[in-house]
C-alpha cells in the first residue's frame, strides 16, 4: 500500500482545520457567556460535544496542523478547556504513542490501557476491580473519566516531586494559560463550577473515551493492533475521522478531512492489513462491549512484542 504525494502533502494553511479550531474557540466563549439562558441539560450536551471536539482538534494540531508554523499551531492549541491536561504533555505523550513497534506496551506506550503483571498485582483487589470494570464500555464511560484524570494528575505530581524540572516548567506554563480560562468562565461568565466540570471536563472526556476504547488490541503483529470503525458520520465528525484509526497510524501527518477519501481508496488493503479488526459503527461497539470486556486488562506478554511485521 502506498500513498501519493498528494495524499501525504498538506497545504501551507489548512482552511478546514483553521475554521474548525477558531469555531471551537468561539463556541466556547459563546457557550460560557450564554450558559444562564440554556437549560442545564442542553448546556451539558453542548459542552461535552465542544470539549471532545477540542480534544480532537488538539490532536490534529500536535500532528503539525493547520499551518507549517509550529509556534502558531501551539498558540492555537493552548487554551486548556479541559482544565487538567497541558497541551505540551498531550503532544509529547501522544507522539510517543505513535512508535507503532511498541503499540499497546504498558511500559512504553503512554496511551496503553493494559497493565504489566506486576503493576496489576500492585493495584490490589479494589484497584483491580476498578480497572477491570473499565474494560467494558459501561465502566469506561462512568468510572473512566475520573480514573483517567486522577491517575494522570497523580503520576504528574510524583514525577514533579521527584525533581523533573522540565515537567514542572510545563505545569507552570499550564497554570499561566489556565488563568484566563478560569477568570472568563467563573469570574466573568459565572458558570457554576459543577456545571463546567460535568460538561466540559467529565462529559468531554467521556465522549473521547468512546473513541479510544477499542482503538487498539494487544495482538502479536503490529499491523493487527489498530482498529477501524466504519459507518460513523456523526461521531466520526466529532473524532475528526480518527475512527478510521488504522489510516491515521499509517499516515499520521495527513489532515483529518482527507482520511475518509484515503480509507475509501484503500479500504480492502486496510482491512486485510489489520486482519479484519473492523467495527460497523459505534453502535456495534456498544452492542459487543457495553457490559462485556473488550480484552483482558493484563497485557498478554506483559510487554508488547518487538515484531516488525
Amino acid at each position: 500500500m502506498s500513498a501519493t504525494i498528494e495524499d501525504r502533502a498538506a497545504p501551507a494553511i489548512e482552511i478546514p482545520t483553521l475554521i474548525l479550531v477558531l469555531g471551537i474557540h468561539g463556541g466556547w466563549l459563546l457557550l460560557t457567556w450564554f450558559h444562564a439562558t440554556l437549560p442545564w441539560w442542553l448546556f451539558l450536551a453542548l459542552a461535552a460535544w465542544l470539549s471532545a471536539w477540542w480534544g480532537s482538534a488538539q490532536h490534529e494540531i500536535l500532528h503539525g496542523h493547520p499551518t507549517r508554523n509550529l509556534a502558531l499551531n501551539t498558540a492555537l492549541a493552548l487554551p486548556p478547556y479541559w482544565l487538567w491536561l497541558p497541551f505540551a504533555r498531550y503532544r509529547d505523550t501522544h507522539l510517543v504513542h505513535h512508535r507503532d513497534e511498541r503499540l499497546t506496551d504498558p511500559v512504553d506506550d503512554p496511551e496503553s490501557r493494559y497493565w504489566t503483571a506486576t503493576a496489576w498485582r500492585d493495584l490490589g483487589p479494589v484497584g483491580r476491580a476498578v480497572a477491570a470494570t473499565q474494560a467494558t464500555l459501561a465502566g469506561r464511560l462512568t468510572i473512566g473519566p475520573s480514573w483517567v484524570i486522577a491517575r494522570f494528575l497523580w503520576t504528574e505530581f510524583i514525577q514533579t516531586r521527584a525533581g523533573d524540572r522540565a515537567l514542572a516548567a510545563i505545569w507552570l506554563r499550564h497554570g499561566l494559560v489556565l488563568m484566563p480560562v478560569l477568570i472568563w468562565a467563573f469570574g466573568i461568565c459565572n458558570v457554576p463550577v459543577w456545571l463546567y466540570l460535568v460538561g466540559f471536563v467529565h462529559g468531554g472526556l467521556m465522549l473521547t473515551l468512546i473513541r479510544s476504547f477499542a482503538e487498539h488490541r494487544a495482538l502479536p503483529e503490529i499491523r493487527t493492533r489498530t482498529a477501524i470503525v466504519e459507518n460513523s458520520r456523526v461521531l466520526g465528525l466529532l473524532f475528526l475521522f480518527n475512527n478510521l484509526h488504522v489510516v491515521h497510524h499509517r499516515w499520521p501527518s495527513v489532515p483529518w478531512y482527507r482520511l475518509p477519501r484515503l480509507y475509501r481508496a484503500h479500504r480492502a488493503a486496510f482491512i486485510a492489513s489489520n486482519d479484519g479488526l473492523v467495527y460497523d459503527g459505534y453502535r456495534d461497539l456498544f452492542t459487543r462491549f457495553l457490559f462485556r470486556r473488550h480484552d483482558d486488562p493484563v497485557h498478554p506478554r506483559h510487554r508488547a512484542p518487538r515484531s516488525a511485521n
